[in-house]
């Protein structure tokens, strides 16, 4: 896919996708694509709860959960076989371990859902994610420390059936966030908990 170019308008680094950012489009069939959400259908998806605001977004966790509240992670269900299938092939896919990927998180998008800016919480280590249903974008950011983030933004569609990868610098050098969703989109998103070498 043509994605080099989306991110030469940024003057703070090399023009390309970041350092271990990758993306495939179709990575599922129409069929598994459907499967999946009509599984996803049936699950108690609830509103995401950030320090008690409630999101737009619905997720459900499984292995574990963050609690914004507390700042630590809770355990979670366990994940089921279906979706413990697929992230073996998740897993595969982004040349990790499969036992490594213990976390999985299933949000829902309704139309005109976004997700703020963020790097996932520092607990979590690798993030392998995808899309089902609806089409996203996805935005990025530099992040420092020192100045929590700087300008040089560029965009990512993430199309229906796409599968991505978050490692090294694109994990932890950079923020994203997910643009209002124009239609109704699902998400799968597996992690590993956070290696002891990771940066903070």
């Amino acid at each position: 896919m043509p994605q080099a170019d989306l991110f030469a308008a940024d003057a703070d680094g090399p023009p390309g996708l970041p350092d271990g950012l990758r993306l495939q489009a179709p990575w599922l069939s129409v069929a598994e694509e459907g499967a999946l959400l009509a599984r996803i259908a049936a699950l108690p998806l609830a509103a995401a709860d950030y320090h008690g605001h409630l999101a737009r977004r619905r997720v459900l966790a499984f292995g574990h959960r963050f609690d914004f509240a507390a700042g630590v992670l809770r355990s979670a269900r366990p994940l089921p076989d279906w979706l413990a299938g697929l992230r073996d092939r998740a897993a595969a896919w982004a040349g990790l371990p499969a036992p490594s990927l213990t976390d999985a998180l299933i949000a829902e998008y309704r139309p005109g859902t976004p997700l703020g800016w963020h790097r996932d919480v520092p607990d979590y280590e690798d993030v392998v994610g995808l899309s089902l249903g609806g089409e996203a974008v996805m935005g990025w950011r530099r992040w420092r420390a020192e100045r929590r983030w700087q300008q040089g933004r560029a965009e990512l569609p993430l199309p229906p059936r796409s599968i991505y990868a978050l490692q090294g610098e694109a994990r932890w050098g950079w923020q994203h966030a997910i643009l209002p969703t124009p239609g109704l989109r699902h998400s799968i998103t597996f992690r590993s908990l956070r290696r002891r070498e990771a940066p903070p």
